[in-house]
């Protein structure tokens, strides 16, 4: 069986641990959707567009990876694209417990969708795009955590905040 998985989030930026999971996924799972929500509810730092380039830029080369955006419910893009598993890390504790009621009530509106859970690598731990975005536009230098492309966008937004 040719197993597909979708990989979605806001990647708000795309960061070096997003990166990660990404690889630990695609040795598990031959094809690998890396899915951008739209979602304007959590009102992004970035346009859907920046986004998706951020992670075309990041990962694009790497084969067996589509790249795509989406604004319905998840399970419900994940059939849309003929995928049977959700991929979500999960850095901690308390990633789990959100993470796991998540996936609980997508079994429930879809059971024939499984949610698999990766660890990053633990240099990735302690790493979110929320945490990229406040040291970013404090000032604080985030190169070595996020792709150039999201570290040069961070950087002219905080230009454009202080000025």
């Amino acid at each position: 069986m040719h197993v597909t998985a979708v990989y979605p989030g806001t990647f708000d930026p795309f960061t070096n641990g997003h990166i990660d999971l990404v690889q630990r996924a695609l040795r598990i799972f031959p094809r690998l959707v890396v899915a951008v929500a739209r979602n304007p509810h959590k009102s992004p730092l970035f346009a859907v567009e920046e986004r998706l380039a951020i992670v075309q830029e990041a990962i694009g080369r790497l084969g067996g990876v589509e790249i795509d955006t989406f604004d319905d419910l998840t399970v419900d893009y994940v059939r849309k694209k003929g995928a049977q598993v959700i991929l979500r890390g999960v850095r901690a504790v308390s990633d789990f417990e959100a993470e796991f009621a998540m996936a609980l009530m997508n079994r429930k509106i879809s059971g024939d969708v499984e949610t698999v859970f990766l660890m990053p690598n633990q240099a990735y731990t302690y790493l979110s795009s929320r945490l990229v975005k406040e040291v970013a536009l404090l000032g604080g230098n985030v190169d070595d955590l996020v792709p150039p492309l999201a570290s040069k966008l961070l950087k002219e937004h905080a230009r454009r905040a202080h000025s």
